[in-house]
């Protein structure tokens, strides 16, 4: 498939309201990119075995009824385990953002510290500020990750979330994504100063706001990467403090190039 773009599938939703700057995202990339309804694969197996990438986007599923992410999750786990787990045994990607992440984790496609969809031991929960919070923040990459590839030491992305602090079950999965590697960003200052609210925007445990599975194909975000992916994203652009590549570019562009490496 060396002359063929690389597939990728925007996963929706009742309630997904970020698919379409997601679409816009990976299309800027090079990529292929269909957006369908989790529906449509009910009933159609093997539909998801022609792409190389699946991303699960932000919104409020169901309108965050019994939780951010929990019945989309249900219903992603009882409609597509088993295409999925064959999909992750192929090497290829999943990406979580804002929603998305929300849903992985409550599926127990992350941290999947033994295996895909097993009993949850992280999730993201009521931010501590009991608010919705929406701004831009600083994050530190962290980890020899291909998701970290090529990352300024201190990178800047929008949060806009209402359920968005991580937690852990007990202090031992937190010591195992350590230990793994598993912590891909973590919310930080400009001056290096501990990240408190409103750096820490939820209060997040660890201050993580990102993580991989075992195998480092699946990710899941709490900030959004769709919404800079142009310099004119930045907040301040037009007074001249930001330079350099969008930091949502260089993160979603280190996933595609990674895939192609692996699929073209």
């Amino acid at each position: 498939m060396s002359s063929k773009a690389l597939k990728v599938l925007v996963l929706t939703g009742p309630g997904t309201n970020c698919d379409a700057e997601t679409v816009f995202a990976f299309n800027r990339l090079g990529c292929k990119v269909t957006e369908k309804s989790l529906r449509v694969f009910s009933g159609n197996p093997g539909e998801l075995e022609s792409y190389e990438i699946l991303v699960l986007p932000g919104g409020f599923t169901y309108g965050d009824y019994l939780g951010a992410g929990t019945l989309y999750a249900s219903d992603l786990k009882h409609t597509m385990a088993d295409e999925i787990t064959e999909f992750i045994s192929n090497g290829k990607f999943i990406i979580g953002i804002c929603n998305g992440f929300q849903i992985l984790a409550k599926c127990g496609l992350l941290p999947a510290l033994e295996k895909p969809f097993e009993d949850p031991s992280v999730t993201l929960e009521v931010n501590k500020s009991l608010r919705f919070e929406d701004r831009w923040i600083y994050l530190k990459p962290e980890g020899s990750s291909f998701w970290t590839k090529k990352l300024p030491k201190l990178i800047t992305l929008p949060v806009a979330h209402a359920e968005g602090r991580f937690t852990v079950r007990d202090k031992k999965v937190l010591r195992l994504l350590e230990t793994n590697g598993q912590i891909i960003l973590r919310y930080a200052t400009n001056d290096g100063t501990p990240p408190r609210y409103p750096a820490n925007p939820n209060g997040s445990e660890a201050h993580i706001a990102a993580i991989t599975d075992k195998t480092g194909q699946i990710m899941g975000m709490m900030p959004h990467p769709e919404r800079f992916m142009l310099a004119e994203h930045h907040p301040s652009h037009t007074r001249g403090n930001f330079s350099g590549e969008p930091h949502g570019a260089l993160l979603l562009s280190n996933l595609v190039n990674e895939a192609r490496s692996r699929f073209s």
